[in-house]
């Protein structure tokens, strides 16, 4: 007969409680309900491993031109739209350069080079793009310059510098390169009504429109008010181009699945334009990936799903609102140093803070990870972490500001 075991050493721990967030993905990861979008698309008899064309998916690529341009706009007829699946947004916004570099027609000015105009400050891989392409353009090379747009003082968007540069320095057939919404990094938009005057100052010296749109409903909360910019430089007659990503609005961050779109004078023109953009996609990636752009095609097809969608859309962006907020007043409560507006009136998942690279660095004692230029992934505050995060913040500011005189109370400028 076995010897008894002796009784385990923790034979008295008690089962710990399941993570609330990671337990909640677990769940719906094992749910088999079958209206799941993933499962649609596992139990699909036609999905396959095989080659997508080189365009990519058209049903995606298709729906995911509505999304942007509408449905109902008859102003804007879709074959004068060339429009093509991406490697997500970075793809997008390469294809668009390298095509636009290749075939923009260019007249400029006596002595003046073709230039790319990108805010400041703006995405940093828009830089790395435009470089790329400046460098490997033969013989016509473009120029990378910088309009102005944040006003680090106020913390607000420098709309009179940005015109102000413009006016006095692009030129016809320059590009210039517009966040549609949530500019990244600053949070910052124009209104409608600085829209259109961008819009008018496009079409009255010529300049090409090249949106960014990687935060279509994660702005707002609504896909038609994000992209309200965008439809409002198309139905003027201005040709464009659109790079579209979904890694954001629907969570398909490692299935990249983004789109290009290209809107031409006319149907004859938009052919010709499109058979480039395919050439140079075919040269560079032969076919795009295939899983990720049929999750969102079985979305994007299935009004019950876009509906579910749109509502996660409006709790996404709320959320996102709610910090701010709960952020603000949790520094106001705190009597930190400076004013924190500029919190509450940016939008979507980031925040330009003010705080300075010292701070910044100082921050890293407390744990908190930012980047130089102060900024913060409003996306990555929730209820637990974020009194934590003021009074680090107090704390940092506080210990860096600058020494009180005459009486007033010490402040960094923010």
């Amino acid at each position: 007969m076995a010897p008894l075991q002796p009784e385990s050493l923790f034979s008295k721990l008690e089962t710990a409680p399941a993570d609330e967030v990671f337990a909640l993905m677990g769940d719906f990861q094992a749910d088999t309900f079958p209206e799941k979008a993933e499962q649609l698309l596992l139990d699909d008899p036609t999905f396959d491993h095989e080659y997508l064309p080189i365009p990519g998916y058209a049903p995606f690529y298709n729906l995911a031109r509505d999304l942007i341009f509408g449905t109902e706009d008859s102003s804007i007829p879709k074959d004068r739209i060339a429009s093509l699946q991406t490697i997500s947004g970075t793809g997008a916004n390469h294809i668009g350069a390298r095509f636009l570099a290749d075939h923009l027609p260019h007249l400029p000015t006596a002595g003046a080079k073709r230039t790319i105009w990108i805010s400041d400050p703006t995405w940093a891989n828009h830089h790395l793009i435009w470089n790329l392409v400046s460098s490997g353009s033969s013989g016509n090379p473009i120029e990378l310059k910088t309009y102005a747009y944040y006003h680090e003082p106020t913390r607000s968007l420098n709309f009179d510098g940005m015109m102000k540069d413009l006016e006095a320095n692009a030129t016809t057939g320059d590009v210039i390169l517009l966040h549609a919404c949530a500019h990244n990094p600053t949070g910052i938009d124009p209104t409608r009504s600085q829209w259109l005057q961008i819009a008018d100052l496009c079409e009255r010296k010529g300049l090409f429109p090249f949106f960014d749109s990687a935060y279509q409903g994660f702005a707002s909360g609504d896909l038609d008010n994000d992209a309200w910019p965008i439809r409002e430089f198309a139905k003027r007659g201005m040709e464009l181009c659109v790079a579209q990503s979904f890694s954001k609005n629907l969570g398909l961050y490692g299935q990249r699945a983004g789109a290009f779109h290209l809107l031409c004078r006319n149907a004859e023109v938009t052919a010709r334009a499109r058979s480039q953009v395919v050439e140079l996609q075919r040269g560079e990636i032969s076919t795009p990936p295939s899983y990720g752009p049929r999750i969102a095609a079985k979305i994007l097809s299935d009004p019950a799903l876009v509906e579910m969608w749109k509502e996660d859309l409006v709790t996404m962006s709320s959320r996102i609102k709610s910090m701010r907020r709960a952020l603000y007043d949790e520094l106001q409560k705190l009597q930190t140093p400076g004013t924190w507006e500029h919190i509450i009136n940016q939008i979507g998942m980031f925040s330009y803070t003010g705080l300075t690279k010292e701070q910044v660095g100082l921050l890293r004692e407390y744990h908190i990870y930012m980047l130089d230029s102060g900024r913060i992934s409003i996306a990555g505050l929730n209820t637990s972490n974020l009194k934590y995060v003021a009074d680090a913040i107090d704390a940092v500011v506080r210990k860096t500001a600058k020494p009180a005189s005459n009486g007033s109370n010490g402040s960094n400028g923010h």
